[in-house]
């Protein structure tokens, strides 16, 4: 079902994100947006096709992460889910401190829960897991998830 406010949300926050875009190039926040993507796809345990097709459009499409190389990114997002399907409890560990990564430029920080936002709302509906895990990456990069609507 297509929830109003998820797509709502995830347009505002995809907004907000171009409003960024010339403070969004380093290599810190290249991995924490590609870590947060895996956590998005990852968080009910399975990652399907769809979740995939989901982040590739979101890297093709994205104009943020055009800043950065296609390719790349994909190998980035492909590697964190990796961690994560072998062991999705030692996986998130590892994956939460590619996120941390942004944690040191506030806006980068903020940029890298939006993406998650995103990502979670692409579909029309940002389920409870998915929440959740963004919520977790809101409190490794120290930012309140009131400011979020988590």
């Amino acid at each position: 079902m297509v929830d109003a406010d998820s797509l709502m949300r995830s347009h505002r926050t995809q907004t907000q994100l171009v409003a960024k875009e010339n403070d969004l190039k380093s290599g810190a926040f290249q991995d924490a947006s590609m870590a947060m993507c895996a956590l998005v796809a990852a968080a009910d345990g399975t990652i399907d096709a769809s979740e995939r097709r989901r982040v590739a459009q979101l890297i093709m499409s994205n104009e943020v992460l055009q800043n950065f190389d296609a390719t790349d990114l994909q190998k980035r997002f492909e590697a964190n889910l990796d961690k994560l399907t072998a062991d999705f409890d030692f996986g998130k560990v590892s994956v939460l401190q590619e996120v941390a990564k942004a944690k040191k430029k506030e806006a980068e920080a903020r940029a890298v829960i939006q993406i998650g936002i995103v990502i979670g709302g692409a579909d029309g509906d940002f389920d409870p897991t998915e929440r959740g895990v963004v919520r977790e990456a809101c409190q490794m990069l120290g930012l309140p998830t009131r400011e979020f609507d988590l």
